[in-house]
């Protein structure tokens, strides 16, 4: 195809060619042409027309797709700048980006507390742990809690922007070529994120990549898409894109030779303002940048205060929890009992999330599976034997992935790994592609005619997780039982609604759908699942996701599959639902931090709402018997 493709695009880019001048521009004989022209007339890619006895060749349709098929192509090959056959490249040195200005804090960001410790302190411990021994830090604004900061850290090189009120971060990176020798990390120095964030892109055998990860929805997000298994176009702006495929969160690895052409490139740059992200994929164009995605990784920015009071009160916390999680000696141990294997069976256990349980993905014998063990407390929370036969029936149905292993006695389970896997969260499950798929697998659940041995009956788990709470010394919020007195007269009100009775999920956090191969949505985590009104699972997923009134609107058209606003009935039980679900998990999350747990302010949050939405179902409710 290379020579017809060459002659395509020439007759395309010159009127009036003759065979002898494409013959000239090819380098072909005027034989050669000839066979070429008559083999694209009969495979209906071109066309000959006369015109004063000159022959005249118009491509068809046919030859405009193929060239533009070509085109694209060419565009998507890539140069491997490394083609030495070795052992993964080590990685031994780091450049942290802090020349920024952020007036609000008064200080870099790299020196608000967090906690008990500075994000320096955090970044610089990650790094130390896993083998950085040199650190280059590109300062500017309030540089001298740097310079001092350097001054007990030997592995600290200090790099100076002083221009760094009228420069981007390109002009930073450039002015630490001094310092660099070899390949390094690339952080900017406003994150906090998981350590595995570190140990995924240094385990990558792609010398130059990226860590990408769901998007966040900040409206600050530099989104990227995937090609051929490697970066094709990043922007900030969404309406770029054929595909979204991630969010580049602000760690890569550079190679060194990567890095030199992004330094000669920048040498005839004209716009000061210049992120390194842009050159990168500049050089990107014609090189090789890989990439690592963790969909689930906790992580945040701080631009802003209200940035950072939220990693202060929920994110960190959120993250110290799943770090702290991974226990491999427990693991492997765990797994060898009960599989009845070897250690050296056991290739890989990272962390796969969990609220309420200790989540991993494992590798065992090349195959990878998800072990769950269950998290403090819960064997007092929840029924493990009701959750495996319900399991076990939302698998039938095509519902969960298969289980390899489910103890009801220890919560312990082991389920196939969902390939290609994409765990939605409060940001993806806003699409509206992915609330058709969520709308549609708690539908063919709530349809299924399915019945679960349990019930699961909120007013019931309310008084249970009360006495757990008393039982650990535990306490509740100040006014407390005056709002639970207004939650449990919900339960006559939803008796005369008329409440359903179904087999249902109970749990319906956007973190427990999964996408798969093919767009299949799973429902995964049955932990809570049994009996109980549909509306609940509906209203759950509604405020996990926080949807805005009009994306509540969306999803709930699609649930019940019409265009018009839902009955009032069924709103009114959906805002029941949304209170009393708040108003339990206010005391579930005062149990788990009596048990040693911290959630920051998610009980407080959840509990607030409930009062606010109480205050909201009376004035519906005053509506509602005025109309009548």
């Amino acid at each position: 195809m290379g020579r017809e493709f060459e002659i395509l695009y020439l007759l395309n880019n010159n009127e009036k060619i003759t065979q002898r001048m494409l013959a000239s521009k090819a380098g072909i004989s005027i034989g050669g042409i000839n066979s070429i022209i008559k083999n694209l007339e009969t495979k209906g890619y071109i066309e000959t027309k006369k015109e004063s006895s000159k022959s005249i060749y118009l491509l068809t349709d046919s030859g405009l797709n193929l060239l533009s098929e070509q085109i694209q192509n060419e565009q998507l090959k890539k140069i491997n700048l490394h083609q030495e056959i070795s052992e993964k490249k080590q990685i031994k040195q780091a450049v942290i980006l802090a020349a920024g200005e952020k007036k609000e804090f008064g200080k870099p960001i790299g020196f608000l507390q967090i906690h008990d410790m500075k994000i320096i302190d955090r970044l610089m411990s990650l790094l130390n742990d896993h083998g950085i021994e040199k650190v280059v830090i590109v300062v500017g604004y309030e540089s001298s809690y740097y310079e001092e900061y350097a001054k007990n850290n030997n592995n600290i090189k200090l790099v100076k922007n002083d221009r760094y009120k009228w420069t981007g971060t390109m002009q930073s990176l450039s002015l630490a070529k001094d310092f660099i020798d070899d390949d390094f990390l690339l952080l900017e120095n406003d994150l906090i994120f998981e350590e595995r964030a570190i140990k995924e892109i240094l385990k990558s055998r792609d010398r130059d990549c990226m860590v990408i990860t769901s998007e966040s929805g900040s409206g600050d997000e530099a989104l990227v898409e995937i090609r051929d298994g490697y970066v094709y176009r990043m922007s900030k702006d969404m309406h770029q894109f054929n595909k979204i495929d991630g969010e580049m969160i602000g760690i890569s690895k550079i190679s060194y030779e990567v890095f030199n052409k992004m330094i000669e490139q920048f040498k005839d740059n004209k716009n000061p303002y210049l992120n390194y992200e842009y050159t990168l994929m500049d050089i990107g164009r014609e090189y090789k940048i890989g990439y690592i995605k963790i969909d689930d990784l906790v992580w945040s920015e701080i631009d802003t205060i209200s940035h950072y009071k939220k990693v202060v009160s929920k994110i960190y916390n959120k993250l110290l929890r799943k770090e702290q999680e991974i226990k491999i000696t427990n693991i492997k141990s765990k797994l060898k009992e009960i599989l009845d294997i070897d250690e050296g069976d056991i290739k890989e256990i990272s962390p796969a999330g969990g609220m309420t349980n200790k989540n991993y993905k494992v590798n065992i014998k090349d195959q990878y599976y998800i072990l769950r063990m269950p998290g403090n407390g819960t064997e007092n929370m929840i029924s493990r034997i009701n959750e495996k036969y319900n399991s076990q029936l939302a698998n039938k149905l095509g519902l969960d992935t298969d289980i390899l292993y489910s103890d009801e006695h220890t919560g312990i389970k082991i389920s196939k790994f969902i390939d290609n896997a994409e765990t939605l969260n409060e940001t993806s499950a806003k699409r509206e592609e992915n609330m058709e798929l969520t709308a549609n697998i708690l539908k063919k659940l709530h349809d299924s005619g399915i019945s679960f041995k349990n019930e699961f009956n909120v007013f019931d788990e309310i008084e249970k997780y009360e006495k757990l709470l008393q039982d650990v010394n535990g306490c509740n919020f100040s006014d407390y039982y005056e709002v639970k007195e207004k939650v449990v007269r919900l339960d006559s009100v939803l008796n005369t609604l008329g409440r359903e009775l179904k087999a249902c999920h109970n749990d319906t956090v956007p973190e427990n759908f999964v996408k798969g191969n093919n767009d299949r949505i799973y429902l995964i985590d049955w932990e809570y699942s049994g009996m109980n009104d549909p509306m609940w699972d509906i209203a759950a997923h509604i405020i996990e996701c926080n949807f805005s009134k009009d994306e509540e609107k969306l999803f709930l058209q699609k649930y019940f599959k019409i265009d018009e606003e839902i009955e009032a009935n069924y709103e009114k039980r959906i805002l029941i639902y949304k209170i009393c679900q708040d108003f339990l998990w206010s005391i579930w999350s005062n149990l788990k931090e009596a048990e040693g747990d911290d959630f920051g302010t998610y009980g407080i949050d959840r509990y607030n709402r409930a009062k606010s939405n109480l205050l909201k179902l009376e004035e519906m409710m005053r509506e509602s018997l005025c109309l009548v």
